[in-house]
């Protein structure tokens, strides 16, 4: 029986181990993109999505304040950096189908699908690079603990699909474009080619990532008749929980088509709240 898209999503989220997760990830992408070439869409449907999504028993989550830090200079470091950033993209990978199975009631166009199909897709890539480079380094996705953050923003905006486009790819996503250049630098100068290799991929491809959000929340408010700055900024002081922290990369963020009138007037006065310091 053929699934729809709304049921692949929700299979991919209910899936656990990591590679296994990603796989169907691919897979289930690359038949929604076979369907929608051939002139055949496969039905969006409805399914009902878990309120989070399943997980291997490892890596063990704890609070943000609780993972322990360690410095990037080290092989040690790099090591635990790769391992945090595996699990941002793991839940990134969560959070595109998840967006796709929890709205699929609300009308958007098959654009909006494609997008983040393409995106999911995309995380999976990036989820399966990093523990490549994990490995290779004689480690593992899972052997370091990790927190559960991010999914933070998924439950808060369930019900809100204005917020979650505000919250995931145009505040999260986009502080991934502000960090990567400044991590890239330090696989650079540690010689590891394929870390610096992953990350220069991830960082082109996550600019498209932002861009589906800027593009899809502009589309929503202009059908809902609303000032899209406005309701960004509202939505980002109700819903997210840690600092929007300058310095930005204006140019990426630009390229993406976020302006700084969006989250320059939120950074002094979210830079004070408790919680942690964002997507990376």
């Amino acid at each position: 029986m053929t699934l729809t898209l709304a049921e692949m999503a929700v299979a991919v989220l209910t899936t656990a181990d990591g590679r296994a997760k990603t796989a169907l990830s691919h897979a289930h992408a690359a038949a929604w993109r076979t369907s929608r070439e051939a002139g055949a869409t496969l039905p969006i449907g409805r399914a009902e999505p878990p309120t989070r999504p399943a997980r291997p028993t490892r890596p063990e989550l704890l609070p943000p304040r609780d993972v322990p830090r360690r410095r990037p200079g080290t092989r040690e470091g790099r090591i635990a950096l790769l391992h945090a950033l595996a699990h941002i993209e793991l839940n990134a990978v969560d959070l595109h189908w998840d967006i796709v199975a929890r709205f699929a009631h609300v009308p958007m166009p098959l654009g909006f699908y494609d997008d983040w199909v393409k995106s999911a897709d995309e995380e999976s890539k990036h989820f399966n690079l990093l523990c490549d480079c994990l490995e290779s380094s004689g480690s593992f996705y899972g052997a370091l603990p990790a927190h559960a953050f991010m999914w933070r923003a998924a439950e808060d905006t369930a019900h809100d699909l204005h917020g979650r486009l505000a919250v995931v790819p145009m505040v999260l996503e986009a502080r991934g474009l502000d960090v990567t250049p400044g991590m890239i630098g330090i696989f650079e100068r540690a010689g590891e080619a394929a870390a610096v290799a992953a990350l220069r991929t991830i960082y082109a491809e996550e600019v498209g990532h932002v861009a589906y959000g800027v593009k899809w929340f502009n589309w929503l408010c202009g059908r809902d008749g609303l000032d899209p700055k406005e309701v960004f900024h509202a939505l980002v002081r109700r819903y997210f929980h840690g600092p929007l922290k300058p310095p930005f990369n204006t140019e990426k963020r630009a390229e993406a088509g976020l302006p700084p009138d969006f989250y320059w007037p939120l950074a002094d006065e979210v830079a004070e709240a408790p919680g942690t310091a964002g997507f990376r």
